[in-house]
């Protein structure tokens, strides 16, 4: 695993490269004040998915400006950038590393920019302080019963990431947010995406009804939607186990698979007969998904 920092016309970029250069790329982007650590990291150690994911791809974690590891605070000096900065950003860390067709993973925000630069570009796949701004965060990332309450601890996974927003530089996050908050609509543009698209949302996500409204826009051929069961947004670190099954179905359309020793694992928590193959059955030009509404039930 290597840092790169990549200058672009915007300013310049983290980029955390991990795994062999010579396989295939995939690009992920995290959602508001967070990095690859704390918005992938669930999703990556979980033993199935990390099988299928690093056998298959070298992964390109990018971070939006000031989110790495040990930023500093932007100068004021610097203009906030708009989302295009952002979304060409990805095109200049792509031409930087020699990548051609990579497939893409955001959260929340971080999807917005990566699905911007699909509709933009028409190259990609895509798959997006002080205590009241931090609790609203949480409450953006988080279910409530991950949040804990009155009778009820946080989880690790909210402690680990409330250490984290202590730690950023509340400066930079509201760049990204003041840039996301400029963000144009790019309903018309979904409307003529051809790229396969699967979305997995939480169902206590303060998202949840963006989600559907995005995946009513998307052209039915190409998208599917997962919907999982008692978690919140990012479903990466809340319940990463849930998204498996269906990433393997939909990376199968691609010819990529997990090694034959970690197949057929009790983790999963979707076995394929819960969903109809005919959803998932790979074509010769790739995936394409029927529209699909599945609950994925937590594991207790």
């Amino acid at each position: 695993m290597a840092e790169h920092i990549v200058r672009t016309a915007s300013g310049s970029v983290s980029v955390i490269v991990y795994g062999d250069r010579d396989k295939p790329a995939l690009i992920t982007y995290p959602d508001l004040a967070l990095n690859h650590m704390s918005c992938f990291q669930g999703l990556f150690f979980c033993p199935d998915a990390a099988a299928l994911l690093l056998h298959n791809f070298c992964v390109y974690h990018i971070s939006p400006p000031g989110h790495e590891l040990g930023a500093a605070a932007i100068s004021d000096d610097h203009p906030v950038p708009s989302v295009d900065d952002l979304a060409d950003q990805i095109l200049e860390v792509l031409n930087k590393f020699r990548l051609g067709a990579v497939m893409c993973m955001g959260a929340m925000a971080g999807a917005y920019i990566l699905t911007l630069f699909a509709v933009m570009s028409n190259l990609l796949y895509y798959y997006g302080m002080c205590g009241l701004l931090k609790e609203c965060l949480l409450y953006r990332y988080f279910s409530k019963e991950v949040r804990g309450g009155v009778d009820i601890p946080e989880s690790d996974i909210v402690e680990a990431c409330r250490r984290l927003l202590d730690e950023r530089q509340s400066t930079n996050v509201l760049r990204f947010l003041e840039a996301i908050e400029r963000r144009p609509d790019i309903t018309n543009g979904l409307k003529t995406l051809k790229r396969r698209t699967l979305i997995f949302v939480g169902d206590n996500s303060p998202f949840h009804s963006e989600s559907l409204h995005m995946i009513a826009k998307l052209d039915k051929k190409y998208s599917a939607l997962v919907e999982v069961q008692d978690c919140g947004s990012m479903v990466t670190e809340e319940q990463p186990q849930a998204m498996l099954t269906s990433l393997e179905y939909f990376l199968m359309g691609y010819g990529l698979y997990r090694p034959s020793y970690f197949s057929g694992s009790p983790r999963s928590p979707l076995s394929p007969t819960c969903i109809s193959p005919e959803l998932f059955s790979p074509e010769s030009m790739g995936l394409k998904l029927k529209p699909i509404k599945t609950r994925l039930s937590s594991q207790r």
